[in-house]
């Protein structure tokens, strides 16, 4: 099972093995992976397989073909020799349908707050004549604010040219894609940040979001066959490596002339949750900023303990201004008090609705896995008139245990003003295997107002900050034609205002790569550093010395002058910076900085810090960072486990290592007891990036859910352990 996130709504993109339930006559779609020429492989089926259609081909990102047929014909491939792999793209999933706000005036009752995308295009420039390629849920191409910039595209879930957001008539209905490119381009009502840019959507991610890797991989070659200027992909997984297949694909993309804009992930605040295709080293990968807003948290004075609410979509906002009882929703009388429930697969609107039904003033949703999440409660029929919020697990196993043991459990309500920074839910970097600074900038990300199907909503995470940035470069690339993505990307780097904490630090480098975006000032900007965020990579050896040429462009009508300052001193660092120098007007050079590391005088870990150039009135800030013979980084990462399409006794598992290994093994414990059950596999031909194999219905053992963890002996002879939660279901 894999987990791919969307940035805002943290859905999970599940890997179903053989597609939907379908009569056998009716048809189905696959795409397959093949070894060698896709084009040759095309003319052998439709020589020896007729009763298959072969609806596209890809050899631009990936070799594969996009197949039709009856599941029957769709089963025959898996045994031609050229496949190597197949992926249904049919896989439906039903859920209750939530419905948006009406009106932006809805949603601003709501969300007091809100971020209105327009806000952060300082220029006069709207993109027009700019194509944006959106790789996400489809789009609601009738809502009002998108008819005019919207112009074609095409659904690599059903293989049409209709890529329509799921509607609830076809399973659990989605908005995730419109609500992204209404940041992008929404020309009504609202407005995005490039209004006059064309949005072409790409429906890469079926019902409740679900769909494969290599959905979201056609559907990036099936833009850039388009032609498309600029591509956004809000969406990503938990695998922290540069050459997962979907990074691959966007380095690819970026070759062939498109701008890629990647959301970060919202895995934060931990370090190294950046995940693909975010780690791609061509991919520009965003961070969401955090505007300055109100925060309501619960607080226990007695144990001074506080616990962080996360407003559900269509809640009303929680303006609680005493303390008051929690109890756990399963009482049958909840009058006055707040409702404490625990997240299952019983829908948001349906626990909330009960709880309210019981006489709650509020309801809290804790999570039943680790993190935070956003979910939503909006009903058309019947409003939730009551507060409903998210926390994480900790504290609702927290506030549960605090529950059964009092006798009357009351707990205040609280205001925090937070400042302006950077979100807590924002993936950090670094990268693993190639060390570098992720994310690459900051933009929006907190309550920001869209568009989705049938109207509005504010929702959150660095899934609404991507699509900001992707606007900003078309209004760059209206502005500034003739400038290559590279100089476009090294503008907005060099000119990010560095963000600052509470305590006047700046926020570390992997938090907000070169910081906050300004798209005027990136247009106007005299100088261009092409490559700021200096990775330096890991140091191994006693002693080490390490270069990065920097690029720096002179964009002025006027000789410049550069300096750096000199870096405070540290303990066994010591950098060699170029003596100032000068670069002429519209002239680009290369200037050599170089960093020596004693590392044995060292801790171990990440090092990060920054260095300054100045340029007469302007001090350019450019992060620093190297790994000191090795981190807390994940050795091993993203562990899959499904059925193997059209097969019903054989499964497929995928583990993405970071670092050589003498052995993988995963050995399965009930999650309650924690009792052990049994050693699901074992690997010992281990190898540097993706692994994979197959196991039989009978190596698997029984159904169930468990908790897989996950060993890791290191080529040293120490051993690492990780744990996942992993369902094996009595259809598998």
């Amino acid at each position: 099972m894999r987990f791919l996130q969307l940035g805002c709504l943290t859905l999970i993109l599940y890997l179903f093995g053989g597609g939907n339930v379908l009569a056998m006559e009716e048809q189905e779609s696959i795409i397959i992976e093949v070894t060698g020429n896709p084009l040759e492989h095309k003319k052998f089926l439709e020589t020896y397989h007729p009763f298959i259609d072969v609806i596209a081909t890809y050899d631009k990102l990936f070799n594969g073909l996009a197949l039709q047929g009856s599941p029957d014909d769709l089963a025959r491939m898996g045994t031609l020799e050229f496949v190597k792999a197949i992926h249904s793209v049919e896989t439906y999933q039903t859920n209750q349908y939530e419905s948006p706000l009406k009106t932006i005036e809805d949603v601003a009752e709501v969300s007091p707050e809100m971020i209105v995308p327009s806000e952060l295009n300082n220029t006069s420039y709207t993109g027009k004549g700019v194509v944006v390629g959106v790789v996400d849920t489809g789009i609601d191409y009738n809502h009002p604010d998108l008819q005019h910039n919207y112009t074609g595209g095409y659904d690599l879930v059903d293989l049409d040219e209709d890529p329509m957001e799921t509607l609830p008539e076809e399973g659990m209905p989605t908005n995730h894609g419109t609500h992204v490119a209404g940041i992008i381009a929404a020309d009504g009502n609202m407005q995005g940040v490039a209004p006059d840019a064309e949005i072409r959507a790409y429906r890469a991610l079926g019902p409740g979001g679900s769909g494969t890797s290599v959905q979201v991989i056609a559907a990036m070659e099936q833009a850039v066959e388009d032609g498309v200027d600029v591509l956004n992909l809000s969406l990503g997984n938990s695998v922290n490596g540069p050459d997962y297949p979907t990074s691959t694909a966007v380095n690819r993309a970026a070759e062939l002339g498109v701008a890629v804009v990647i959301a970060n992930g919202n895995s934060g605040p931990d370090n190294w949750t950046v995940g693909a295709p975010a780690t791609a080293s061509k991919a520009f990968s965003v961070g969401a900023y955090a505007n300055e807003q109100t925060i309501p948290v619960l607080f226990d004075a007695l144990a001074n303990r506080r616990i962080d609410l996360t407003p559900m979509v269509g809640s009303n906002p929680w303006k609680l201004s005493m303390d008051y009882e929690v109890a756990l929703s399963t009482s049958n009388d909840l009058t006055g008090k707040i409702a404490l429930i625990e997240r299952g697969k019983i829908p948001f609107y349906e626990l909330a609705k009960e709880a309210e039904q019981k006489g709650a003033i509020a309801a809290v949703i804790y999570n039943n896995e680790e993190g935070t999440f956003q979910g939503a409660i909006t009903n058309n029929e019947e409003p939730i008139q009551i507060p409903v919020v998210s926390i994480s697990r900790e504290d609702g196993k927290w506030l549960k245990r605090y529950v059964e043991k009092e006798k009357h459990p009351y707990i205040d309500t609280i205001y925090d003003k937070q400042d302006s920074g950077i979100a807590e839910f924002s993936s950090r970097g670094p990268v693993t295997v190639n060390w570098e600074i992720k994310p690459d900038i900051l933009a929006p990300g907190t309550n920001v107002l869209s568009t989705v199907p049938g109207g509005y909503l504010a929702l959150q995470g660095t899934s609404m900050a991507s699509p900001h940035v992707a606007g900003v470069i078309a209004i760059m690339k209206e502005a500034k034609p003739n400038w290559s993505n590279e100089k476009i990307f090294g503008a907005l780097k060099t000119t990010a205002n560095r963000m600052i904490d509470g305590t006047g630090e700046p926020y570390e480098p992997i938090m907000q790569g070169m910081g906050n975006i300004n798209p005027k000032r990136a247009m106007e900007t005299p100088t261009i550093i092409y490559n700021p965020s200096l990775a330096f990579g890991k140091i191994t050896d006693y002693r080490e010395t390490k270069t990065i040429n920097l690029i720096v462009e002179n964009t002025s009508k006027k000789t410049r002058k550069y300096s750096f300052n000199l870096p405070t001193k540290q303990r066994s660092i010591s950098w060699n910076l170029p003596m100032p120098f000068t670069v002429e007007p519209g002239e680009k050079i290369e200037v050599p900085l170089e960093i020596s590391i004693t590392s044995r005088q060292l801790e171990k870990g990440i090092h990060q810090g920054w260095l300054e150039l100045q340029s007469e009135e302007e001090t350019y800030h450019l992060p620093y960072l190297f790994i000191n013979e090795t981190a807390n980084y994940p050795k091993a990462t993203g562990f899959e486990f499904s059925l193997k399409s059209f097969s019903d006794d054989e499964f497929v598992y995928r583990l993405y290592l970071t670092e050589e290994t003498r052995s993988v093994e995963v050995e399965l414990y009930d999650p309650h007891s924690l009792i052990y059950d049994r050693t699901l596999l074992r690997m010992e031909d281990t190898k540097l990036g993706m692994n994979e194999g197959y196991l039989t219905k009978r190596d698997i053992g029984a159904p169930g859910r468990y908790l897989a963890i996950i060993t890791v002996q290191l080529e040293d002879g120490s051993y690492e352990s990780y744990e996942t939660e992993l369902e094996i279901g009595p259809d598998l």
